[in-house]
């Protein structure tokens, strides 16, 4: 093969990379992608895709339950990355000729390997086993600071607690960063994602630390104390030893490359806990 042919290869191919049009379908995805160095290749995205601060003003193309196939199109895609509650979507546009890629991110296994997938398609190999590497090595540093205790991770912002308390479950990331720190889930049901309890069922958990990840806490015109005081009127241990944690950051809901920083938070409880409770 002549030089001239192999210039004329690598320059058809750097061309492509050039015009590549990303259209991401959730906040994990678009912070994943911008994470791996292709930001500048994101042409659309979802409403709540608001970081980094760059993708605010990228062209939303609906929510992420309700993305608009016509907006999608508009945008001339050459690659849609989304969920599987996109899956029939992504079917629409593969009939058009639209390349898309369905990812997993609900356990940690499956975030990972999305974040390897996304860069080997994005050609940021090394950027995306960089990543990895930085959660794995964050991972490690939650063993053997507290064992067996049992931990409950709430979301939303309960001022009261009679009911609808969504919690993590089984078969989700935050169960399985739990399980890495040595500790246990303090719900143990077959009921995955995030299933929806009452007061009796938490009562009935018997949580050692609960872990509130209540994002735009301020905003909503919320403190600390209306989201803490009602888990210390519970007859539980977390209430006992004041075991009652926030993460009011926003990326603690969002499984992506920042998953490192809420793997940090989860360290700094199980340190503070460690030290309250003397064991």
């Amino acid at each position: 093969m002549s030089i001239k042919i192999l210039f004329f290869i690598l320059f058809f191919v750097l061309a492509l990379n050039a015009n590549e049009r990303i259209i991401a379908l959730s906040p994990s995805i678009n912070e994943i992608v911008f994470a791996l160095g292709a930001g500048d290749k994101v042409v659309g995205n979802t409403t709540f895709c608001d970081f980094p601060k760059e993708s605010v003003n990228i062209q939303k193309v609906g929510g992420y339950f309700n993305p608009s196939l016509e907006k999608i199109l508009s945008l001339n895609p050459t690659l849609v990355i989304m969920q599987e509650n996109s899956y029939k979507l992504g079917q629409k546009l593969e009939q058009l000729g639209i390349k898309t890629k369905v990812v997993r991110i609900d356990t940690l296994s499956n975030i990972k390997g999305s974040i390897l997938e996304i860069g080997k398609i994005l050609e940021r190999k090394d950027r995306a086993e960089k990543i990895v590497k930085e959660i794995d090595s964050e991972l490690k540093k939650l063993k053997n600071i507290t064992k067996e205790k049992k931990i409950l991770i709430v979301m939303g912002h309960n001022t009261s607690l009679a009911s609808r308390i969504f919690v993590a479950g089984q078969n989700l990331y935050f169960d399985d960063i739990i399980n890495e720190s040595g500790n246990k889930n303090a719900l143990q049901s077959q009921r995955k994602g995030q299933p929806v309890l009452n007061m009796e069922n938490i009562i009935a958990c018997k949580p050692d630390i609960v872990i509130l990840l209540v994002h735009s806490m301020k905003e909503m015109g919320l403190d600390r104390n209306d989201l803490i005081n009602p888990w210390l009127e519970l007859p539980i241990s977390a209430a006992k030893t004041s075991s009652i944690y926030i993460i009011d950051k926003t990326y603690s809901g969002i499984p992506s490359d920042r998953l490192v920083y809420f793997l940090q938070d989860f360290r700094e409880i199980l340190n503070d806990y460690k030290i309250k409770s003397g064991n």
